[in-house]
């Protein structure tokens, strides 16, 4: 079930950010989220984040976002942990491409919300067996 609905998380936040919904892409994301392990910055939170998707969904510098491989770490009532490997590319043919682990939240009977999510090392995500 914990699974499932990791996976299921994983297709809404790639298919919003990649038809560019802002409302529906944040609405999966908990306004308590602390995202890490980007370069040149400590920490991101939830305002940071959806000042950068829309200004990305707005000048269609989003081209898409995917995830592949899965790897369930912890899981109880409230929160879910995995790890995966996400793909970002941009318009202009940027790619970024890591291991990232998540952390979602139930922030009510039927809403989980990411909470977390920090950037692997590359040990890490090797680690993980999430290379590609």
């Amino acid at each position: 079930m914990s699974e499932a609905i990791a996976r299921q998380w994983l297709q809404a936040v790639s298919s919003t950010a990649n038809i560019k919904d802002h409302k529906a892409h944040m609405a999966l994301i908990s306004k308590k989220v602390s995202l890490q392990g980007i370069p040149g910055y400590e920490n991101i939170g939830y305002d940071e984040w959806a000042a950068q998707t829309q200004h990305e969904f707005e000048q269609n510098i989003l081209k898409t976002v995917h995830y592949t491989g899965f790897k369930l770490i912890t899981v109880t009532d409230t929160h879910i942990r995995f790890r995966t490997f996400e793909t970002v590319e941009a318009t202009d043919g940027t790619v970024n491409a890591q291991g990232v682990e998540m952390w979602l939240e139930r922030e009510d009977p039927d809403h989980w919300r990411l909470i977390h999510q920090r950037v692997l090392t590359a040990d890490e995500t090797r680690h993980a067996g999430l290379v590609q």
